[in-house]
């Protein structure tokens, strides 16, 4: 019996570590180098793209003490130009859902939405709160400051007297400062890594296992593509997860109102530069996923999603810039961008996925 018990124990230990150990080589099937991909991907696009969005962060940091130092309308123009710059910049690193981001549910702090306007009342009233805690996290990040710079009046007059004559003036300001220290410490702590000994432990991680780098960066970029972009910035306001009821309120950058379609064209770039493996500060051609299914003899598909995710683009821009009142007033064109949107879905996640041998390691529970 002991016997049993131990060749069943050496068992389980010899699975456990050939399932986790994914460096020293590639232990795929299809004899691509896995790390030639990483590579390109750490060096030319994540790193550059974070480093980029650090910077973007570090002027709307600078924007925030001006604006709160002294409000008038041109601080609130600047802060408002810095707050769109940085937000176009975050559609390039949200894919990026892994090492120390996946941690700290990095992601989470910067673009929950919708916003709940009335948790960033309350803890402005208040002047206390924990923005750590997860029920704020529809509450901080760029919708928190697309509420505060476009949504708290019903005109510049009335938002800037939320930051000068209000009784809670300083609480507004306060509030401010606090989201976007919040961004930047975060940020901080993810570039550091990348760009500390995380980059060649990525790199390195060539195996085929659940925890090896591509397979949990194919499906991040998968998860960011099917919720984040397609179900989050268009599909849900849509109704398409609702029986047909709409909710405009759900777009992204809901208060400034004209810029949801520029943030949606702004995530399919990063998207398709990502498969194509383009070089973030270049548009150099690197080595991504497009490379490897050429790599494995399916340029055919290769070919075909690229070609949809440019169907898509080109009908995401027959969109109005005020994507909230098309909803309520022409819903079938923006459903049917969402239709194009779809398309791209079942090419990645069943035909890409089964070409490069990796599986699905989240829960679909859309409906769809």
């Amino acid at each position: 019996m002991r016997k049993i018990l131990y060749v069943l124990l050496l068992s389980v230990f010899i699975g456990a570590c050939s399932s986790s150990s994914d460096s020293g080589g590639n232990t795929s099937d299809d004899n691509f180098d896995r790390s030639t991909l990483l590579s390109n991907v750490a060096n030319n696009i994540i790193v550059p793209a974070y480093t980029s969005f650090q910077t973007k962060l570090a002027t709307l940091k600078q924007k925030t003490e001006a604006f709160t130092s002294s409000a008038d309308a041109s601080t609130l123009a600047d802060l408002r130009t810095a707050w769109f710059d940085a937000y176009k910049a975050w559609q390039h690193v949200g894919i990026y859902n892994i090492g120390k981001a996946e941690e700290l549910v990095y992601d989470s702090f910067f673009n929950t939405f919708p916003l709940t306007a009335a948790d960033v009342d309350a803890n402005i009233a208040s002047g206390t709160y924990d923005l750590d805690h997860p029920n704020n996290r529809d509450a901080q990040g760029f919708p928190a400051f697309d509420y505060l710079l476009h949504g708290v009046g019903a005109n510049d007059t009335e938002i800037l007297a939320k930051y000068t004559t209000d009784a809670k003036a300083d609480n507004y300001k306060k509030y401010l400062t606090d989201v976007i220290t919040k961004m930047t410490g975060l940020t901080d702590t993810v570039v550091a890594d990348w760009n500390g000994a995380y980059k060649n432990e990525f790199i390195n991680s060539t195996g085929n296992s659940a925890t090896s780098s591509l397979n949990k960066l194919v499906n991040d970029f998968i998860f960011y593509y099917e919720k984040r972009l397609r179900a989050d910035k268009i599909g849900i306001p849509v109704g398409i997860f609702s029986g047909g009821t709409l909710f405009p309120e759900k777009v992204e950058a809901y208060y400034k109102k004209t810029v949801s379609r520029e943030l949606m064209l702004e995530s399919l770039s990063s998207v398709k530069s990502f498969f194509n493996g383009t070089h973030f500060s270049t548009g150099n051609a690197g080595v991504g996923l497009k490379g490897y299914l050429e790599a494995i003899d399916r340029a055919d598909l290769a070919t075909k999603i690229n070609n949809q995710l440019d169907a898509a683009r080109t009908k995401v821009t027959t969109l109005n810039d005020n994507l909230s009142e098309q909803i309520s007033n022409d819903k079938d064109t923006v459903s049917a961008v969402y239709t194009e949107l779809q398309k791209v879905v079942a090419m990645l996640k069943v035909e890409m996925l089964t070409a490069i041998n990796v599986n699905v390691d989240y829960v679909d529970a859309d409906g769809d």
